[in-house]
C-alpha cells in the first residue's frame, strides 16, 4: 500500500467518525469541518492531502510551516495551512507571510502585530491577499503559558480583531487542560462563541476536538474539529 493510499483510508474513516458523531449530535451533515494537522509530517503528505480534496491543514511551528508553505508554492500544490500553535508577538511579520489562517491569537498586541505583519507581507508582494481568518484562542483555565487568552481579556482581543484591517474575526479555538472535563470547556466555548455571534450579528465557528476527543467536541458544538495522528498516522520526529 502506498502512502497515498494510507492517508487516504485514514481520512476516509476519520471522515465517517464525523459523520456519525454529527448524526448522533442531531447535527446537519456536513456541518464540522476536518483540519488535519500536519506538525511534524512532510510537505509530501501535505500534498497528498491536496489532491484527496482537503483545503487547509493545521501546523504548529513557524519555521516548519514556512519551509512546507515554501515547497507547496514550488510545487504548485494549492492548499492552504493555518497556525494553529502559540505564536510569539516577535513572530507576527513571518506568519503573516504564510498563513492562510491564523486559530491561536490571544491577545491585543498578536493581532495588531498581526495586521501590520499581513499588511508588511502585502506591500512586499509576500501574499497576494490580505483578510486573514483569525480565531480567538481561548485559555480554559487562565495559565497563558499553554497560549489562549484569559476569559476576562476575550472581548478587547475579539475588540483588535475586528478594529484591524487586514484580518477577519471567525471565531474561537480552544485546546481543554490536561485535568479539566472536555466536555464542560467545549459547552462553555460553545455558549461564548454564540454570544459574540449574537452580539456581531454574524455566524462564529468554534474550533475544539482533536484525534482523542472530537466526537465529544461534535456533541457539544464544534465546527472545526483538528486530527494529526487519525489522519497521518504517528508522527516520526518530535
Amino acid at each position: 500500500m502506498t502512502r497515498r493510499d494510507d492517508i487516504a483510508t485514514n481520512l476516509a474513516a476519520v471522515r465517517e467518525r464525523i459523520r456519525e458523531a454529527e448524526q448522533q449530535a442531531g447535527r446537519e451533515p456536513g456541518s464540522v469541518a476536518l483540519i488535519p494537522v500536519s506538525k511534524f509530517h512532510p510537505a509530501q503528505d501535505i500534498a497528498i492531502l491536496a489532491q484527496l480534496g482537503v483545503p487547509l491543514v493545521g501546523e504548529n511551528r513557524e519555521q516548519e510551516a514556512r519551509s512546507k508553505a515554501q515547497w507547496l508554492a514550488a510545487n504548485n500544490c494549492s492548499i492552504g495551512i493555518a497556525m494553529i500553535g502559540q505564536v510569539q508577538s516577535k513572530k507576527a511579520n513571518a506568519v503573516a507571510r504564510w498563513a492562510h489562517e491564523v486559530h491561536s491569537v490571544d491577545s491585543v498586541k498578536l493581532a495588531t502585530h498581526l495586521d501590520r505583519g499581513v499588511a508588511l507581507a502585502l506591500e512586499r508582494g509576500d501574499r497576494a491577499t490580505g483578510d486573514v481568518r483569525c480565531l480567538v484562542q481561548l485559555s480554559a483555565d487562565g495559565d497563558t503559558k499553554r497560549g489562549g487568552a484569559p476569559l476576562e481579556q476575550v472581548d478587547e482581543v475579539v475588540e483588535a480583531v475586528e478594529a484591524a484591517h487586514n484580518l477577519i474575526f471567525g471565531g474561537f479555538m480552544v485546546v481543554p487542560p490536561l485535568d479539566s472535563e472536555p466536555q464542560r470547556v467545549f459547552a462553555s466555548a460553545r455558549n461564548l462563541t454564540d454570544a459574540h455571534a449574537t452580539a456581531l450579528g454574524r455566524p462564529l465557528v468554534l474550533s475544539a476536538g482533536m484525534s482523542g476527543d472530537f466526537e465529544q467536541a461534535i456533541a457539544a458544538g464544534s465546527d472545526i474539529v483538528r486530527v494529526g495522528t487519525g489522519v497521518l498516522g504517528k508522527r516520526s520526529v518530535g
